[in-house]
């Protein structure tokens, strides 16, 4: 989802293609794709351990670890680390850029900007020139996200009972969560980020406590209330043809609300996007309650919404995937939806209004505390669907450079793409000698082609990018040239 339909509204069948990977070709995106990143894998170590400050911690006791096949090598017997003092020939990057410039169908309006690892910026046309920046905006959600939650921590969804009232009261059995829209409703799953935590697996541990006090029937409510009263952004219709992009935010969703319809897809990759559900956190408690009564627990009615009351109980519990996998699987898929939560969640850590504003009010003031630079930012939302976005492709490149180092934040750079392996680049590999030395974002919305990231070089050293073209005078042409623009970068 390029702005989740972002590059699947007008494009879908170009970004459905399938790009045939020899394994030979895999392995050696999988392994040049480590080279930015080890910066950052002592810091990692170092933060899960104990023995340095940072947002990530192991998980909660208790929790289950997602499972694992194979061996580990160490990181040094796979590639060394980054240089990254490593200058950028400036007469090699005007050639590069004279040539994406030159593309016909370009059209006039885009800006694009080379940055060093520390984010001086080394070449750009109108890198001051706000302009609209479709998906690439959700890096900045990204960023101030995982440098301020604790991304190692997980969303737990609960089973809360409270007491009859009396010898012929009424159980009452409330389904709440903290937030995991990516529940399963089959059994937890250790194997896949979405569907880790899963409600069968809940329903069954219910059950099984309900019968151990000798409980058979319950009234069901499910408690959607942490995200307030408004869910979604002001603007983001327009981008929502057929609702396929975005769904109003909730606490507890299936899937993120997409509704296959029997469909079959990996739950954690997939290249089409199923019209949306809005009422996301209803059908997850449908589901939960039909469930109970498949284990024989019967459910009065239909699940209601409301709050568990203050004497409520939990009797059982399942915890999704890490908040840093979770932010690797919105990136992946460029989920409009999910990156909207990130952005409120950020809002009630640091105390902004639980509204779409707030959330974009957290964004900014974050960034403004790490020295992002951010002129002429508009936020219409977190994750640039709706109409009314801007801003300069300098700051899109301060992110990256941000993202080049190791510290906290790192998270915001796991799930970016690898063009021609895997997320929404997957079929944006322009040259294959460049294959996995690139991590991007990429945006596309009908007048936006976008795309913003990090490159591993060929001859040594790193560099950060942006680039946004706004209304192209011929679309495909416009995306391409971004594609030899990034593959081009590479050999620098």
């Amino acid at each position: 989802m390029n702005t989740a339909g972002s590059s699947h509204a007008r494009y879908g069948a170009h970004a459905r293609k399938t790009v045939h990977v020899s394994r030979n070709r895999a392995w050696r995106i999988g392994v040049s794709a480590l080279m930015t990143l080890l910066v950052a894998a002592g810091y990692f170590a170092g933060d899960v351990s104990g023995v340095l400050p940072g947002p990530l911690t192991i998980l909660p006791a208790g929790a289950e670890a997602p499972a694992f096949s194979g061996s580990v090598l160490p990181a040094k017997s796979i590639a060394g680390s980054a240089d990254m003092d490593k200058p950028i020939d400036k007469n090699a990057t005007e050639a590069v850029v004279n040539a994406f410039a030159a593309t016909p169908g370009l059209g006039a309006d885009f800006s694009l900007a080379i940055a060093d690892a520390d984010g001086k910026i080394v070449d750009s046309r109108a890198p001051d020139t706000p302009r609209e920046p479709a998906s690439t905006m959700k890096t900045l959600t990204a960023l101030a996200v995982s440098s301020t939650l604790d991304m190692g921590s997980t969303f737990h969804t609960n089973a809360l009972l409270e007491p009859a009232a009396g010898a012929t009261g009424q159980a009452t059995l409330t389904l709440k969560s903290d937030g995991d829209m990516l529940l399963g409703a089959g059994a937890s799953d250790p194997n896949h980020i979405n569907g880790r935590a899963g409600l069968a697996t809940l329903a069954e541990n219910t059950a099984a406590q309900l019968k151990k006090r000798n409980i058979s029937q319950v009234r069901l409510n499910y408690d959607d209330t942490l995200f307030g009263a408004v869910r979604s952004p002001a603007a983001v219709a327009s981008n929502n043809v057929g609702n396929t992009n975005f769904t109003g935010i909730s606490s507890l969703a299936i899937d993120g609300g997409r509704q296959w319809k029997g469909v079959e897809h990996d739950p954690d990759l997939y290249s089409a996007y199923p019209e949306m559900s809005t009422t996301p956190a209803h059908d997850a408690a449908a589901v939960f309650g039909s469930l109970l009564t498949q284990r024989g627990i019967g459910v009065d009615g239909d699940a209601a919404a409301g709050k568990a009351a203050a004497n409520a109980k939990r009797i059982a519990t399942v915890s999704s995937a890490t908040l840093a996998e979770v932010m690797a699987f919105t990136l992946r898929h460029s989920d409009n939806t999910l990156i909207e939560e990130f952005g409120r969640l950020l809002a009630l850590k640091t105390g902004e209004a639980n509204s779409p504003v707030g959330a974009t009010q957290a964004v900014r003031a974050r960034l403004r505390k790490l020295g992002v630079d951010t002129p002429n930012l508009k936020m219409a939302d977190c994750s640039g669907l709706s109409e009314g976005s801007a801003l300069e492709v300098k700051t899109l490149v301060e992110v990256q450079s941000h993202n080049l180092k190791a510290g906290p934040g790192a998270a915001a750079a796991e799930g970016l793409s690898i063009p021609g392996l895997v997320g929404t680049a997957k079929n944006r590999l322009a040259d294959s000698s460049a294959a996995g030395l690139m991590r991007v974002k990429t945006g596309s919305l009908d007048q936006v082609t976008s795309m913003a990231g990090n490159i591993s070089r060929k001859n040594g050293g790193v560099l950060a990018f942006a680039v946004i073209v706004n209304q192209p005078q011929d679309y495909l042409a416009a995306r391409k040239a971004v594609d030899a623009f990034i593959s081009a970068l590479a050999g620098l």
